[in-house]
């Protein structure tokens, strides 16, 4: 199928600035973060998908 892979990033590329709603169950309570934070506090990040998994229904 041509094209289903036009926008994936690639080994060595650099991952665009996101911003994301996330959830604190220390906190219970919702957030947001995003990449460009997480570089300015030096931390480290690992992105990961896994839908459907923790998903609130």
């Amino acid at each position: 199928m041509e094209g289903t892979d036009c926008c994936a990033l690639q080994l060595g590329q650099t991952v665009p600035d996101f911003t994301m709603e996330t959830f604190d169950p220390g906190k219970f309570g919702f957030g947001t973060v995003s990449l460009e934070a997480l570089k300015k506090a030096g931390k480290w990040t690992v992105l990961f998908f896994y839908p459907a998994d923790f998903t609130f229904v």
